[in-house]
């Protein structure tokens, strides 16, 4: 990938707007013929140059039409994508480990990756900077990055399996503040920049208001039996989705009032074809909310994804196998792109592995009727 033509961000240059019928036609109903429920893939495309290894985060740009992927051959690769949906390497990140994450400043001028190498680091492409700089340390894995906004300037949070949390001010080397969460961790995400959620190990989900990011604003051990794969905050602010290994997702509301409106479902099962008694359960790896719409997504070890209305508690559409499973999704900046990564995600061990297996990243044109929530029904 070249790091040429990298200059991305600033109103001065726009990649064209990806719209509806970039990826082949007119809008129209997503859904399989005869079966309502049931998404149609034959318009999704493949990114160009994908990763060489397994793919653990994909992020879009808050600004522009391009995204980043972070994957364990331990780069960090960002897209253009255009009016057709065809994309163009712009970038790449180096590190000396694996990538477990990556995220954009919120004002889509630098990109972030989280390292194994213990290390978070920064590409600043506003500036044409092709050479990364470390940006923040841990004694562990670094496994998550998050960016918000303080006082104007980006600031960096970053997780890792050191169990701490760390904010970072880009012009000081050492942390403006940290935390402990209660075991390592797996998955964080911010909403605007006020909340911050993290999921460790044991099933620990810690809020934080950034407001006062010293401390834990609640901490309660996850609704789901199993351990958690990811964490995923309300469009609205108002609460997070979690999912878990055990084929299952929880919607949890943060503010006490509301903890009537907490449910779980079932997703990513299938029925086994030598016992019809018998369901085979598949980790929910991804889950990305619509930043228009406020449904959500699911992502799984089974191939699959789906999309849901939370607030109807309502499966809005359900896809065919993608040919393995998906570790990575992320809606575009206006909800018009839903990418998905496939690729292996480790959940039958080294054994389940193979030279075949695909690392691919597919771009979804989100259709007008996918992702719209059900019409909410009148009194009568």
């Amino acid at each position: 990938m070249s790091n040429r033509s990298l200059l991305i961000p600033s109103a001065k240059r726009r990649a064209p707007t990806a719209d509806m019928s970039l990826f082949g036609g007119q809008q129209q109903s997503s859904a399989a013929p005869g079966n309502p429920t049931q998404g149609d893939l034959s318009k999704d495309i493949p990114v160009a140059s994908p990763p060489d290894d397994s793919i653990s985060g994909i992020s879009f740009s808050p600004t522009s039409e391009h995204f980043a992927a972070s994957s364990w051959d331990k780069k960090v690769r960002i897209w253009e994508v255009d009016g057709s949906g065809q994309t163009q390497g712009r970038a790449m990140m180096e590190f000396e480990g694996p990538v477990l994450d990556c995220c954009w400043s919120k004002d889509g001028g630098k990109v972030f990756g989280a390292g194994a190498d213990k290390s978070a680091r920064m590409l600043d492409i506003a500036s044409g900077s092709t050479q990364p700089q470390q940006v923040a340390a841990h004694d562990q894995p670094v496994r998550c990055v998050e960016s918000i906004t303080v006082n104007g300037s980006p600031m960096l949070i970053t997780g890792g399996w050191d169990k701490m949390v760390k904010y970072w001010d880009l012009r000081q080397q050492q942390p403006a503040a940290s935390i402990e969460c209660k075991e390592r961790i797996y998955s964080m995400d911010v909403r605007g920049n006020e909340m911050l959620v993290v999921g460790t190990a044991e099933r620990w989900i810690q809020v934080i208001d950034l407001k006062n990011p010293g401390t834990f604003y609640k901490a309660i051990q996850s609704p789901l039996k199993f351990q958690t794969r990811v964490v995923s905050t309300f469009t609205d602010g108002t609460g997070y989705a979690v999912g878990s290994i055990e084929g299952r997702c929880a919607i949890q509301y943060v503010d006490d009032k509301d903890q009537a409106n907490n449910f779980s479902f079932k997703c990513h099962r299938q029925q086994s074809t030598a016992d019809r008694n018998t369901s085979n359960v598949f980790s929910v790896n991804a889950i990305s909310f619509h930043p228009q719409h406020g449904t959500f997504s699911t992502a799984g070890a089974d191939g699959t994804f789906h999309f849901w209305d939370k607030d109807a508690k309502h499966r809005l559409k359900g896809y065919p196998e993608v040919g393995g499973s998906i570790s990575a999704t992320d809606f575009s900046r206006n909800g018009n792109i839903f990418a998905y990564a496939v690729s292996y995600d480790w959940s039958k061990g080294y054994s389940g592995n193979s030279q075949q297996y695909p690392n691919k990243i597919m771009l979804h044109p989100v259709q007008a009727d996918e992702c719209k929530p059900r019409p909410k029904a009148g009194k009568r």
